[in-house]
């Protein structure tokens, strides 16, 4: 992270990735969700962990596991 990230409140990748299922919880605090939200708004690669993320969830929780 750079200085202006840092003075912006935007957060690394790393970090955003490491609190993406959290995030998915609605378990993180107002300050955290802003920050990963924030990051989201401009980072692809997120956003696409973040995708994966949600599919996956669905999936789960559709029951499929048994067609695997």
């Amino acid at each position: 992270m750079n200085e202006q990230q840092a003075q912006q409140g935007t957060i690394r990748c790393s970090e955003a990735v490491r609190q993406l299922w959290d995030y998915l919880d609605n378990a993180v605090s107002p300050e955290d969700q802003e920050r990963i939200e924030q990051h989201l708004s401009f980072c692809r690669r997120c956003c696409g962990e973040l995708e994966f993320a949600k599919e996956l969830r669905a999936f789960l929780a559709s029951g499929a596991v048994e067609e695997i």
